[in-house]
């Protein structure tokens, strides 16, 4: 069985993702300087968290990239998610609820796994992605809303030897998918009354390619970085 942690404050607003990036390396100290750890920020809200993250510990930084799979005619509403290197969620109550045929759910899989291709040149360009076995992968986003695309992400990356799940925001309940399925599980903050992600930030800006992009060329690892 994987093991599960938790670690919570109580509710906070944090200035903007900088501030939470250095919370939540603090809570993620153990982790500093062990040449096993990869850190990977989900594109494109939490690469600037998973900057701070890597660079307070010392370790590499990559990009990841999921998707989530909106509802036909409702978007914003999440039948699934889809992550780099084939990770894949379905809610299945949801869908049977609403009454989603597969050819609509393979449509979207399809439409919604090219943009993660899409994003991935964009981001690394022809470097390759990183390897993944032996290492210790530590997962950032800027918070779990209902856990459907980090529930992708970890999925997509069970050939490292540990993931764990690192986020500044969410819901008290967090997920009890993730806790089953993530070695260990980082939350800085869990509102009582959660509703969105962007509650617990000051500054929500939308994050923009060239802000992964060049936060991707800045280095987080000695010597390199200033």
């Amino acid at each position: 069985m994987n093991a599960w942690s938790l670690r919570a404050s109580s509710e906070r607003i944090y200035r903007d993702r900088r501030e939470a990036g250095q919370v939540l390396a603090g809570l993620l100290v153990s982790y500093r300087g062990r040449p096993d750890v990869l850190v990977l920020g989900l594109a494109r809200g939490g690469v600037p968290i998973a900057w701070e993250v890597a660079s307070d510990l010392d370790a590499p930084l990559d990009v990841f990239v999921v998707r989530k799979l909106g509802v036909p005619q409702w978007q914003e509403l999440a039948m699934g998610a889809v992550a780099s290197g084939g990770g894949l969620v379905i809610n299945d109550g949801l869908v049977k609820q609403l009454g989603i045929d597969d050819d609509t759910i393979a449509e979207t899989i399809t439409r919604e796994t090219a943009e993660v291709e899409r994003r991935e040149q964009a981001y690394r360009g022809d470097r390759p992605a990183p390897e993944l076995t032996g290492k210790t992968v530590i997962l950032v986003d800027d918070g779990i809303a209902t856990g459907a695309s980090m529930l992708a992400a970890v999925r997509a990356v069970r050939a490292a030897r540990r993931v764990v799940v690192a986020v500044p925001v969410g819901p008290p309940n967090v997920s009890n998918e993730l806790r089953a399925e993530a070695d260990e599980v980082v939350c800085a903050s869990t509102p009582p009354q959660f509703e969105a992600v962007g509650q617990a930030f000051a500054d929500f800006h939308q994050v923009s390619d060239d802000e992964v992009r060049r936060l991707l060329a800045q280095p987080t690892t000695e010597p390199d970085k200033g």
